[in-house]
């Protein structure tokens, strides 16, 4: 269809202020390239439309008046104007018949083949869907023969892993006995050493007994804290079994499950009655893992559940170890201790026989002590005569008259003799004086030694008495937790 004109009454022909673009520049190029159309009746319009359109366009902005270039009045109505533009020409009727016919030959073919294409397309989709149902048939078997592996190995896995945390149990029963058994020794070590702790005087010393107690004290609580330590340790890898064994159960639950749904869906045919539409089941996708991941996780599974047994295993042979150490390593501290304590009591029970023959001796020198003291007051006492006869004389012959007071012999030997007799008594004073600090000193020391042999005979009874608390010492056996 070919438009020959425009009306007047169009929308572009009235006032129009432009806001964007600026008035369009007329050309010469529409006269020679459009025809002019002359309407009956009207012969004033000497251009076609688009001059007019530029004349429209070309008025002054802002006028109300209608536009009339001529200044004469139309002489054909605008609507009969515009009926009179609207017509078809002979060349688009003869168009659209075409376009009619090769529009309906074209349908009919395209229809002919839509159908051939449609029974090849029912064909070959008929063969794909039984293709594919007998593809996702083999493949499901071949799923279900794969749980039925891991199946298979989760389920010999759980059971090894049960068994060695039975044997793990027993261990940790044991080390608990042994532990518990160590009791009644260290608190026999303990109460050694506090009954010991009354010991008096010199005789409490550290020696070597006291060194093997506190040592055997020691090892003994060493021995309790490593057997419990070890205890420790073995709750808590029974914790990590029972966590690999959650793990394993609840893996093999699912397989269980798992191998239920896919044997039943293997089982289902077109034939059965359980089968149904499930509208959108297909776009929604709740799976959480595809076939790497899912059997990675069950190896992970196995592979905790052999890495615990593993420590349990080596849990178990440190135990044996910790043990067979312990019981030897108290034992021979038990026997040192005990072999200290003869040699303390045979040294004890020596020093105090030595101590009572020294109070045999120091008692019989008192007695001759005391004899040479009573002698020495006796001799000072016979002293005390001579002396005062010889100062009498001294003192008789001052009284001589006027020049028979002469320095003569008798006067020299007095004299000499009063010197000698008082420096003998101060000698034999001064002897009796060493004499009674002797007896004083055998005294404190006879007082000493009763003490000392009191404070040996209180040794040797305490540790006579530790040694028959010591009698009894657990058995091997006890101490390695087997009862």
């Amino acid at each position: 269809m070919e438009f020959l004109g425009t009306t007047r009454v169009a929308s572009y022909c009235g006032t129009k202020k432009s806001c964007l673009f600026p008035d369009p520049v007329p050309t010469s190029t529409t006269k020679d390239t459009y025809q002019s159309y002359y309407l009956p009746g009207y012969r004033c319009l000497s251009s076609w439309q688009p001059s007019l359109f530029h004349k429209v366009v070309s008025a002054p902005p802002g006028s109300n008046k209608p536009f009339n270039p001529t200044g004469r009045p139309s002489t054909v109505l605008p609507e009969l104007r515009s009926s009179l533009h609207a017509r078809y020409s002979t060349r688009d009727w003869h168009h659209a018949n075409m376009v009619q016919l090769k529009g309906s030959e074209a349908s009919r073919y395209a229809a002919g083949r839509l159908n051939t294409d449609s029974m090849r397309l029912m064909q070959d989709k008929d063969q794909l869907t039984h293709q594919m149902q007998e593809d996702s048939r083999r493949n499901l078997g071949e799923r279900i023969s794969h749980i039925d592996f891991w199946r298979s190995e989760l389920a010999y896995e759980l059971e090894c892993l049960l068994k060695e945390t039975r044997a793990l149990e027993t261990a940790k029963k044991r080390l608990e006995c042994a532990a518990d058994e160590l009791q009644g020794p260290l608190k026999i070590a303990l109460e050694c050493l506090y009954y010991r702790e009354k010991r008096q005087g010199i005789d409490l010393v550290h020696d070597n007994v006291e060194k093997n107690l506190i040592k055997e004290a020691d090892v003994f609580k060493d021995c309790q804290e490593i057997l419990t330590k070890l205890a420790m340790k073995i709750s808590q890898q029974l914790g990590i079994n029972r966590d690999a064994q959650h793990a394993l159960e609840n893996d093999l639950s699912d397989k269980n499950s798992a191998h239920f749904i896919d044997q039943k869906c293997f089982n289902l045919r077109n034939t059965s009655d359980s089968i149904s539409f499930y509208h959108g089941v297909e776009k929604a996708d709740g799976t959480v893992s595809v076939p790497a991941t899912w059997a990675k996780f069950s190896e992970d599974n196995i592979r905790c559940s052999q890495h615990a047994r593993a420590n349990s295993v080596k849990l178990r042979d440190d135990t044996e170890v910790a043990l067979e150490s312990t019981s030897e390593e108290m034992w021979n501290h038990f026997v040192s201790t005990n072999l200290a304590f003869n040699n303390r009591i045979a040294e004890v029970a020596d020093a105090k026989n030595k101590l009572q023959a020294q109070l045999a001796k120091v008692l019989q020198e008192i007695f001759q002590t005391e004899d040479t003291i009573m002698f020495l007051e006796r001799s000072i006492k016979a002293k005390e005569y001579p002396l005062k006869v010889a100062q009498t004389r001294l003192e008789g012959r001052t009284r001589r008259p006027n020049i028979e007071l002469c320095r003569d012999g008798p006067q020299f030997q007095l004299v000499t003799e009063v010197y000698t007799i008082d420096d003998t008594l101060q000698t034999l004073k001064r002897r009796l004086q060493e004499a009674r600090d002797t007896l004083q000193m055998l005294f404190m020391n006879k007082s000493k030694l009763e003490h000392d042999i009191s404070v040996k005979a209180n040794s040797f009874f305490i540790d006579k008495k530790c040694m028959e608390m010591r009698k009894v010492f657990p058995s091997t056996p006890r101490l390695m937790g087997y009862t």
